[in-house]
Parts: structure tokens; sequence; C-alpha cells
């Protein structure tokens, strides 16, 4: 628990119990009540702390939809309460009739504001404390892009000039994951929860949690995709499936795949590369190599070099599925220092 609010709770349980103390002075009859009154002021105190404590997950966003709701639900019932429906009858059903319409009406007008209470920050926006630019470009991360990683990387280079914006329920999936008992979802939620931790070390990176919920798992995508549109941000995924659902909806996809394709340097003939041999090749005397984007090399005659760093000269490519399959002539052995 936080130390200063601590500090203020056990002073208020405090205040309350020396303002009945004090009240006693202040009214004679209470004089040999002093310590009953003590006891209620004190529990009275520990019942309104209980109370806080409860709204611990209350948000600002909560609580203007739940002034909004309650003051639409009091204008409605007074509207009805005041319509020529309720000029005439027995004086005391029209009374009791009205004071369910003030119970009801500011109820349901209640539920269904903080129901949609992210709609309706977008009809009414609240009072941010946190200055930020309005003009600047925003970014939906999503957990399947949290947990691939590349994100961090790419906002190291600061090439991305946007705020990212990270909602609540995709930390709560991606908490979910990582108490996962099957190990590998285990392993992948706590990448997702590492690459956090990374983003927000990175200095200048405009990051912002969006106070949002789903009432259900299967609601998130759909929920991912309104909030793009509402925000008119684009959405960074490696979720395919949700990018075509985005895309069918207007909505632009960050596709770090692509990003990550459009990146890789293209290698032309006669150009000298260098790479570590790490397994025969399928000819006689040929080896190959990895590039850091994944294409496969082989190099003639490098079998006798397998395990050590090489320098080839490229005399072909072929396109895969997968990348590139480059062919080279080894031209000798990279010197170690």
């Amino acid at each position: 628990m936080n130390k200063t609010l601590l500090v203020i709770r056990i002073g208020f349980i405090g205040m309350c119990i020396m303002g009945s103390w004090l009240l006693c002075y202040t009214i004679t009859d209470w004089d040999h009540f002093r310590t009953i009154a003590v006891l209620v002021g004190g529990l009275i105190g520990v019942l309104i702390v209980l109370v806080d404590v409860m709204l611990k997950g209350f948000s600002l966003r909560g609580l203007s939809a739940l002034t909004f709701g309650l003051g639409v639900g009091v204008v409605i019932a007074w509207f009805i309460g005041a319509s020529p429906l309720l000029e005439q009858g027995d004086v005391q059903v029209i009374y009791l009739v009205r004071l369910s319409l003030f119970i009801i009406c500011p109820y349901l007008a209640t539920v269904v504001a903080l129901r949609g209470k992210d709609e309706f920050n977008f009809v009414i926006p609240y009072v941010r404390f946190v200055p930020h630019e309005v003009d600047v470009p925003l970014v939906i991360v999503d957990t399947s892009a949290l947990i691939d990683g590349r994100i961090a990387r790419v906002c190291e280079t600061h090439f991305l000039g946007s705020g990212l914006v990270i909602p609540t329920f995709v930390l709560t999936e991606l908490q979910i994951i990582a108490d996962s008992p099957e190990p590998v979802k285990q392993a992948r939620g706590r990448r997702g929860l590492e690459v956090l931790s990374e983003l927000r070390k990175i200095q200048g990176l405009d990051i912002r949690i969006h106070q949002s919920e789903v009432a259900r798992r299967q609601d998130i995508e759909a929920k991912l995709v309104f909030l793009a549109q509402s925000m008119k941000a684009k959405l960074l995924t490696t979720d395919v499936n949700l990018a075509k659902m985005a895309q069918f909806q207007g909505v632009q996809w960050l596709n770090l795949h692509a990003l990550e394709k459009a990146l890789r340097p293209e290698l032309v003939v006669g150009e000298s590369i260098e790479l570590e041999l790490v397994k025969p090749g399928k000819d006689d005397g040929q080896a190959v190599g990895y590039m850091p984007d994944g294409s496969l090399v082989v190099v003639n005659n490098g079998r006798a070099y397998m395990g050590k760093r090489v320098l080839a000269e490229i005399i072909g490519a072929l396109p895969t599925g997968n990348g590139k399959m480059i062919f080279a002539n080894l031209l000798g052995e990279v010197a170690t220092s």
C-alpha cells in the first residue's frame, strides 16, 4: 500500500474519532455516551476507508461516466414526473411513481454509461492530467506485437514517430499468458512483459495506457478495431486475422513482417559478403551459412571451413518462399583478431 495513502487514511479515522469525542461536549445529553460515540465515529471512518479501498480500480473515466449517467437519469425522471401523465390521480400514488422514477432512471442511465464508458469518452472527452499533443499520430499495440519483440528495436531507432497506445485489456491478457501453467505460453507472456519494460526505458517514446476493458476475451479483437477507428489510429499487430478484420473496416495495419522484408539489403552478383558456415551443403564441397535476415547462402568449396567465418562472392540468387537462396564462391577465411 502507498505509505502516503496509509497515513491519510489513518489520519482520517483519527479525525472521525476526535470529531465524535468533541461532539459529546457540544451536546450535553451525550456526556455519558462518549465511549459509544468514539466507537461509532471510528467505525464510520473505517467504513469510509473500506469504500475507498473498494473503489481502487475506479478510474476518472468511470467517475465521469457515472456522473453523466446520474445527470441524464435525473433529467429523464424529472421530465416524466413533470409530464401531464402525472398531473391527476391519487397524491400518494403520484408521489410513489415519481420516487420510483428518480431511483430507477438514474440507475439504468448509470449502468448504460458505465458499460459504454469508452464510447462516452469519445463523445465528451474528460480532462487529461498528462498533456499530450493532439495532432500526434497514434498507433494501438496489441498483445502479439509485444510478444513478437521487434517493436522495441524499431522504437529504439526513433523511426516510429507515433504515440504508442496500449489498452489495459492488452496488459491484462499479457499477464494472463505470463501466468499460464503451460511453459510455452508462459515464456511468450514473460517475453511480452520484458518488451514492455524495454519500451518504457526508451527516452522520448510516447507511451499511453488507455483505460479500457472487455467483458470477454473473445471481444478483444473487435475492441482493438473499435479503438483504432474511434481514435483514428493505426493498428500494430502480427496477428494476420486481426489485420484482415482491421483492413476490412478501414483501419490501417502496420505490418512488422513487411517492414523487416523491406529493410533486407539487396544483394547483387559480384558483391562480397561475410558469414559463418554452419553445415554442409547438398553437393560435394559446398557449405551453408545464413545472412542476418535469415537468407540461406550456399558457398562452393566451403566445406573445409565449416564453423569458421569466411568471405564469399555472390554468383547468383534464387527467390524462395522464405526469402532468398544465395549462391557464392569462397574467397577465403576471414582473419579473427
